[in-house]
């Protein structure tokens, strides 16, 4: 059998031997990317000086600028091997997508030329119809624009078939509406920038700029790929629709932190070699909790490159995996009942002058700074809970939240106690009338106690949605799958609407006479009261926390469908407008691309579930069952007494409930989904595959896996739990 074959297969692997290029990672970290240093090298200074200034600034780069850019582009990728370019973007489908384009043109008297122009660098044209648009793009409508990022790197992706020069791009429709994920960040970012450098300069006059920065912790499974080919559901869905728990999970803990597998290591070694020479910073490397889940993560980086650099990472481990006779499993819960994976964002904010915002300092006022930044970041996410949920939200994430260490779908802030402790002195301390000297001094030295605090604040709460840890916040709700780019867009664009909003109520004491820090410190307290309902340091699981969350005002939303509606609330329109990020037919069409996408997995799942139970599962189960008959008549003939195979016939019994049920619920499920299709509303079509379709998920999947437990393991059809998570 199939399964069998995997098994031996897998059982007789062995480690991929990797040779990194040099013992020092310094001889060939970006050894493939047109960074800063071949920049300047290919370029003049006065051109690299242009481009550098574009960069920093987000200015448009001169067209003549361009041209010399694209002929040191070209002249340094072919000298690396590179026989075609092309524009490299991140459409709504969540993977990354490429054109490739030779170099080579023909001459007017016929001869074969390389070239690649300033054209050809700046802008393409890809069918915008082809790739999710929400409608605003038709199939006769068909134009769209991919337009060069400056601020990313183009880079040099190796295959087998040759080396392609990759230009980060954003993506645009024909009439300019936002087809990817690059596009909205970038434009949050710059709304970011715009709404932090006043705010900055209450504190330091030289800060110019201020950008984010994101560290991305990548949890991801592995499976030997002769496994994965022998399970439909993993092929076709990317998680497992059927399997019975193992004896052994991950309840002994012992994978944790674990010595890591032969053929694990080998290839982390391949793909953090391979990384290294795309300048994907990666620094670590882990067993994860669950058995055969791991980690990687790389050093912060500027957050437009970050989420360019985790795209592309997803891309190489799917590729490298293969190598090594894996698959790469990042589905948010490829098996039930054990750890799901997550990609945790730990974001903060950085100045021009090298400040991390979110990072105390030495002095009372640079605590104050800390402070500003720390709780207008609260602010901002209590004031758009609902929108931060909705940007983490996909069938596949659904499965996650809620259970073994993935935080709940209820958006909660978990500071520690400590500085818990902090902002309620400070509530206490600032009055709304004038403070008295003393006063002043009190609440300064207990400001400048804050480094110390957060020197021994190493509590984590893993089941908390937003949690600060130190020096930045962690925004744990996020999918193994997902486009950082989203949720990164949604946190960037409240925090900036909420830093403008401060700003404005900061200006309006002063002009009272109120002196800066006491104004400033008047609106954080009141903030610190407005935002008390959503910190929350308890166990993010329990009963009485959703009991709790619910008299403070904080919504339970546990399904994709209805989390969705944030996006299309009057409130969300109104901030990404304003902030100049969506317009409100970019925000629809999003929101129905969501739901499609969310419509079209439950759909496939749906479809495989039924395929598998009826045509594998449940022909395995009858046959089992018929060598149980024929036992049992077997014995019969002999005169054997009923009490010897009473256990057979129970067995039998058994297996006829559980067929009848899957089967029952298999029709009911393929007749739901069919009401389901009749739906002309996006919405209620996504809330009937969501209540009426999946419904049944659970019930067949209970009544398959009885089998798997009961079925002689020889003519179980799939590989199982205890074969796949154990990697030989």
């Amino acid at each position: 059998m199939l399964r069998f074959t995997a098994l031996e297969k897998s059982s007789n692997r062995a480690p991929v031997p990797v040779n990194p290029p040099s013992s020092k990672v310094s001889d060939y970290y970006g050894v493939n990317v047109f960074d800063k240093e071949k920049m300047h090298k290919h370029l003049s200074k006065e051109v690299y000086k242009q481009v550098m200034e574009a960069t920093n600034t987000g200015q448009r780069i001169d067209r003549k600028v361009a041209e010399l850019v694209a002929a040191a582009m070209k002249s340094w990728a072919i000298s690396m091997g590179a026989t075609h370019y092309t524009h490299w973007f991140q459409p709504l489908t969540g993977t990354t997508a490429e054109k490739h384009d030779a170099f080579f043109e023909l001459s007017d008297d016929g001869r074969a030329i390389e070239t690649f122009s300033s054209s050809a660098l700046v802008q393409q044209e890809p069918d915008a119809s082809s790739f999710p648009n929400g409608g605003i793009r038709n199939t006769f409508e068909a134009r769209g624009y991919t337009a060069w990022d400056p601020s990313s790197p183009a880079f040099i992706m190796d295959s087998v078939a040759g080396r392609t020069l990759c230009i980060p791009t954003i993506f645009v429709s024909y009439t300019g509406e936002t087809l990817d994920y690059k596009a909205p960040l970038l434009k949050a970012l710059n709304a970011l920038n715009q709404a932090a450098v006043p705010v900055c300069q209450y504190f330091d006059k030289n800060v110019t700029s201020v950008y984010s920065t994101l560290g991305i912790e990548q949890e991801y499974f592995l499976v030997d790929i002769d496994m994965f080919n022998a399970r439909p559901d993993l092929e076709m869905t990317g998680r497992t629709l059927f399997g019975a728990t193992a004896a052994k999970g991950q309840q002994l803990e012992d994978h944790y932190f674990g010595s890591i597998p032969a053929r694990v290591l080998s290839f982390m070694a391949e793909l953090e070699i391979e990384s290294l020479k795309l300048g994907i910073p990666l620094k670590t490397r882990h067993n994860e909790v669950a058995p055969s889940q791991f980690e990687c993560a790389p050093v912060f980086e500027d957050i437009n490159l970050a989420v360019d650099h985790n795209s592309l990472l997803m891309d190489l481990m799917e590729k490298i995996a293969r190598k090594h006779h894996f698959k790469i499993l990042l589905h948010e819960k490829p098996y039930a009942g054990i750890n799901g994976s997550g990609k945790h964002n730990n974001w903060s904010l950085s100045t021009s002058t090298g400040k991390n915002l979110l990072s105390p300092g030495n002095s009372p006022k640079s605590n104050l700074m800390f402070l500003t930044f720390f709780i207008n970041t609260i602010k901002a996410v209590h004031e758009h809970a609902d929108l931060m949920r909705a940007s983490i939200a996909s069938a596949s994430n659904d499965h996650r939240l809620g259970a073994n260490e993935a935080p709940p779908a209820i958006m909660s802030i978990f500071l520690g106690q400590q500085l818990s402790a902090v902002l309620d002195e400070i509530e206490k301390s600032v009055k709304d009338k004038k403070m008295t000297p003393e006063e002043k001094t009190a609440l300064k030295l207990n400001i400048g106690k804050i480094p110390e605090i957060l020197l021994d604040n190493t509590d984590r709460n893993r089941t908390s949605p937003f949690a600060f840890t130190g020096n930045k916040f962690e925004f744990r709700a996020v999918g193994s799958t997902a486009n950082c780019g989203h949720p990164m867009t949604v946190l960037n664009t409240i925090v900036a609407d909420q830093l403008k909003k401060f700003h404005v109520e900061v200006e309006a004491l002063a002009k009272k006479g109120m002196k800066n820090d006491e104004a400033i410190l008047k609106v954080l307290r009141k903030y610190i009261v407005e935002t008390k309902a959503i910190r929350f340091e308890g166990n993010g699981y329990s009963e009485e926390w959703k009991k709790e969350a619910k008299k403070r005002g904080l919504n339970n939303i546990t399904t994709t469908p209805t989390a969705l509606d944030a996006f299309v609330s009057k409130k969300t329109m109104s901030l990404f407008e304003s902030n100049n990020i969506f317009n409100h037919r970019e925000l629809e069409a999003r929101h129905e691309i969501m739901l499609e996408t969310y419509i079209k997995k439950i759909q496939i799942e749906s479809r495989v579930m039924g395929v598998v139970a009826t045509n594998h599962i449940i022909p395995a189960a009858i046959k089992y069952q018929h060598l149980l008959v024929q036992n049992v008549e077997g014995l019969m003939d002999i005169k054997m007494p009923r009490e010897t195979y009473s256990a057979q016939v129970e067995i039998i019994k058994a297996i006829s409930n559980h067929i009848t049920v899957i089967k029952k619920n298999c029709d009911a499920m393929l007749e739901a989904r069919k009401k389901a299709n009749a739906i002309d509303n996006v919405r209620s079509r996504a809330i009937a595959y969501c209540d009426k379709v999946k419904l049944h998920f659970d019930e067949i999947r209970y009544h398959v896996d009885k089998l798997e437990l009961i079925v002689d393991d020889e003519c179980w059809p799939l590989p199982k739990y205890r074969e796949m998570v154990t990697i030989r």
